[in-house]
């Protein structure tokens, strides 16, 4: 007679612990057998499947055994009664506790990875995929009933069982849930227990299965008690340990975290979530912001939460948010409140372009004179920002970040001064202080984005990718400088001629909501890479873009790069003369600030590339004019003067092939290698010298591949160079091309459509490292005249 006493499991149910699988076939093979086997573990480990296999076993075979399960809910008589007599095998199965001598004692501990994959082919009748496996023993811990829970999508079943458990056991599971449960001293005042009987609380957790080895709860555990735990009772007790911690000063993130949508309200609960969200702050600012606004709705409306909420807010990058509140707090009766809300106002402004409007609110709050100075010098007024800066506001303690934040402004008011040799190293100091600094702090911009401003704008193109780099992983500025320090990266790189890099810093951005000055950056971002793609669907494309951009944004000197990228493909769509008073008040500001060599020469440079796609000559020669005039002030502005120089012999068809080779090889030493590669290649289409040509063709191509630079969604070549690196349809497409055929008329000849055709003439392009479709016919037609060509 067999005896269950839990509901058996379903006849298709099978056990997959090995240990239980061995016992299986044992009685299997000698089902007589004597036996008298304890099965332990905790709730949900397979004991109950295993009673059930074994009663199949045992009635298939006409023995009569005892299979009592869950004897540990059983009282000693009770126990004793049921096995009094018994002459057959005896198998008790209880939850984890001391087993009496005489018995055979077989312990069920946690799946392996493999068990788990066989319980998910026996639930589904399908072979198991081993990367779900593994994931989902992850997450269960090998816990049976966790893992086939999970698979089936029941979890919700866990609800009875929480609701009936021991209400010492429930809190405690609720505690580890919310961060708490390794926490001896804060589950003692929360279970009002002494320290040596906190260990049988422990040990009733355990038998619920639902802790992993060392006492933590497991993730699917973890679920289970947030998700399906008595709501009630988990709501009291984690306000309790947020209590608890509070009132001896400790951390309360974890905790209050847990709380988030629960809609606890009251003293107590503002108080976590205000607590909570300061600690949030200087790491995950999107965290914080929820926090804050938590602590407003449970009723906490003070000066306090309301800029730290704003604060927040502007720093994961919601400035909506940031810059409704701050625009309350300037009405405040409170002086300091008024402060604060002027100093988010004004860092939102920033961020959206105006930066007249910053610089006159960071004065107004009389703390941040240092970032009105900078927003000053952007908008060309230099003798106010040496005010500002000769005269600090009295009461500014000299932390290292109000240092990092005067240095920073000093470098900028330098970089108008003269030669400006100084400021890039300025610049990178102030971002070296603030790194440390750091905190969760609001900044208008950073050092390290006008560091990296300022090395694009003289050429030092490592330099910028070093400080930028660094800014991005250091997380300076938050989410809300993030995108700033990518875009710049995108544009050193894009300078540099790493299009495929340019185009992942892009891609990184792409899709996010972005204020005016970064979508400026990666518009024309986006412009610039069609641009040397030569991609002229593209370039039109990201034009409209590019251009409604720059109007949304007010010109400043820190965006005269961009505005320089636009002037170019503005000449290339024909829509130059859109952009003549956007260029009337960038050299107003120029001039107001004595046509400062540094932020001049790099707009100059595009403006006389946009002259030539124009054909103005007379444009073209005032650009060289103006180059040449800084040319002293170092290498990078004399660099761009020889080689604008250059670029007028060559259009003019009157140069010495090797000054232009050496001019190129100048822009390549200084990191601009496309820029080198495009002088030297249309140098030498332009060349009737073929010994001229053939060397500026060969200078091009080591420029070009130097970097490894190569157009987004090229190519490498296979191996060797020149028509080497040509497939055979490539060599048969370039032969027709480069006798004149048409795409399409090519492709009738091939049998191969016009399209297929041009993206073979993409690819050649790519391997050749020409620059456009002039270069590349150049470059086949001298490849293929050789005597060795195949």
């Amino acid at each position: 007679m067999n005896t269950l006493l839990t509901q058996v499991p379903p006849p298709h149910t099978v056990p997959v612990h090995p240990a239980a699988r061995q016992l299986l076939d044992r009685v299997a093979a000698d089902p007589g057998a004597p036996l008298r086997l304890a099965v332990v573990a905790p709730g949900g480990y397979g004991k109950s499947v295993l009673l059930a296999a074994l009663d199949r076993r045992y009635r298939e075979a006409g023995v009569d055994a005892v299979l009592v399960d869950d004897a540990d809910r059983l009282g000693a008589d009770q126990l004793e009664d049921l096995l009094a007599g018994a002459d057959g095998p005896i198998v008790v199965a209880h939850r984890p506790a001391a087993v009496a001598p005489g018995w055979t004692l077989l312990q069920l501990g946690p799946l392996g990875v493999e068990d788990v994959a066989l319980l998910m082919e026996f639930r589904t009748g399908e072979p198991a995929d081993p990367a779900a496996a593994a994931e989902l023993h992850a997450r269960s811990g090998g816990v049976p009933r966790l893992a086939e829970r999970a698979l089936l999508g029941r979890l919700e079943e866990f609800r009875p069982e929480l609701d009936e458990l021991d209400d010492d056991v429930l809190r405690y599971l609720i505690a580890a849930e919310a961060g708490a449960g390794r926490n001896l001293d804060l589950l003692c005042a929360l279970l009002d227990r002494g320290p040596d009987q906190l260990p049988a609380i422990v040990e009733g957790a355990r038998a619920t299965g639902l802790l992993a080895p060392d006492d933590t709860l497991l993730p699917l555990a973890a679920a289970a008690v947030r998700d399906f735990g008595p709501p009630a009772r988990r709501l009291t007790t984690v306000q309790r340990l947020v209590e608890l911690q509070l009132a001896n000063g400790l951390p309360v993130l974890d905790l209050a975290r847990s709380l988030l949508g629960t809609g606890s309200t009251g003293a107590s609960a503002a108080a976590a979530f205000a607590a909570a969200a300061g600690e949030a702050l200087p790491s995950d600012a999107r965290l914080a912001t929820r926090l804050f606004e938590a602590a407003a709705e449970a009723g906490d409306r003070s000066p306090a939460v309301t800029a730290g909420w704003a604060r927040a807010a502007a720093l994961s990058g919601d400035l909506d948010t940031a810059l409704r509140l701050a625009d309350g707090m300037l009405g405040a009766a409170d002086a300091d409140t008024r402060t604060a809300g002027a100093e988010i106002a004004a860092t939102v402004l920033a961020h959206r372009g105006e930066l007249a409007r910053s610089a006159e609110l960071y004065h107004w709050a009389g703390r941040a004179d240092a970032f009105s100075a900078t927003a000053l010098v952007g908008t060309g007024d230099i003798d106010g920002a040496r005010r500002l800066l000769d005269s600090p506001a009295p009461g500014v303690a000299p932390t290292l970040f109000a240092g990092a934040a005067s240095r920073m402004a000093r470098g900028i008011v330098d970089s108008v001064s003269g030669c400006a040799t100084e400021t890039l190293s300025t610049l990178l100091g102030a971002a070296a202080m603030l790194e440390p600094a750091l905190g969760g702090t609001l900044l208008p911009d950073s050092p390290a984005a006008l560091a990296g401003l300022a090395a694009l704008h003289t050429g030092e193109l490592a330099l910028a990718e070093s400080v930028l780099t660094r800014a991005l992983k250091s997380g300076i500025g938050g989410d809300l400088l993030a995108a700033r320090h990518r875009l710049l990266l995108g544009w050193v790189a894009m300078t540099a001629g790493d299009l495929a890099t340019a185009a992942e810093h892009r891609d990184a951005v792409a899709g996010r909501p972005l204020e005016a000055r970064d979508e400026l950056f990666f518009a024309t971002l986006e412009l610039g890479l069609a641009r040397r793609a030569s991609d002229l669907v593209g370039l039109q494309r990201s034009w409209n873009r590019a251009y409604q951009a720059s109007m949304r944004q007010q010109t400043d000197l820190f965006t005269l790069l961009p505005l320089g990228e636009l002037a170019i493909a503005a000449a290339r769509t024909g829509a130059f003369a859109k952009l003549s008073g956007q260029f009337e008040r960038a050299h107003g500001l120029l001039a107001r600030l004595g046509e400062p060599p540094l932020w001049t020469v790099s707009l100059v440079w595009h403006e006389l590339h946009a002259a030539i796609t124009l054909e103005d000559a007379d444009a073209a020669e005032a650009h060289l004019a103006t180059l040449t005039t800084h040319a002293h002030c170092g290498r990078h502005p004399r660099a761009l003067a020889t080689a604008a120089q250059g670029w007028l012999a060559v259009l003019g068809g009157t140069f010495d092939p090797d000054t232009i080779s050496a001019a190129a090889a100048e822009l390549h030493d200084l990191g601009l290698r496309w820029d080198a590669a495009r002088l030297a290649g249309q140098a030498a289409i332009r060349t009737s010298d073929r010994k001229a040509m053939v060397q500026l063709l060969e200078a091009a191509r080591q420029f070009q591949g130097t970097a490894a630079r190569r157009d987004p969604g090229t190519t490498e070549p296979a191996g060797g160079t020149g028509l080497a690196a040509l497939s055979e349809r490539e060599l048969e497409v370039a032969r027709l091309v480069v006798d004149g055929l048409t795409y399409k008329q090519a492709g009738s000849k091939l049998f191969i459509s016009g399209k297929t055709v041009e993206h073979h003439m993409a690819r050649i392009r790519g391997k050749l490292g020409a620059a456009d479709r002039r270069e590349l016919l150049a470059t086949l037609r001298e490849l293929l005249s050789r005597p060795d060509a195949p």
